[in-house]
């Protein structure tokens, strides 16, 4: 039998997979849909200064949206950590060969898991789930 940890874990992974689903496919409504009607929220977008608020959080995905990455932006290594009413995933974010370390908050609105903050920066490091790279000797 699932406690409710186990069942709030999987509800934080699914909405931080939509998160990445909406982001790689361009899709605003469902990006939208997902952010926090209630809350304070916050995006920090990598290179951009914090961005405060629904309106403007949402213009900023808007205009990325627009044009969606390609290739598309998935999540590795999602490690969830649970505070109450508060969720946060810290993940590497994948685009072909490059990555990011990210933190995603979900705060408890309404019975669902909804983001309250995203925050995506360049690392120097690999996730541990992506293959390594030749060594560069041939042998």
């Amino acid at each position: 039998m699932a406690d409710a940890d186990d069942d709030d874990r999987a509800a934080i992974i699914a909405a931080n997979a939509e998160f990445y689903r909406a982001f790689s496919s361009g899709d605003f409504a469902a990006m939208d849909a997902l952010w926090s009607e209630r809350a304070d929220i916050v995006c920090i977008h990598p290179g951009w200064p914090p961005v405060r608020g629904r309106r403007d959080v949402m213009a900023s995905w808007r205009g990325i949206l627009a044009d969606p990455p390609s290739p598309a932006v998935q999540a590795a290594d999602v490690e969830v950590y649970l505070m109450g009413e508060a969720g946060l995933v810290i993940c590497f974010e994948t685009i072909g060969e490059i990555f990011l370390t990210a933190s995603n908050m979900f705060a408890r609105e309404a019975g669902r898991w909804r983001m309250v903050h995203h925050h995506a920066g360049v690392t120097e490091h690999r996730p541990r789930s992506a293959p390594r790279p030749p060594s560069g000797t041939v042998h």
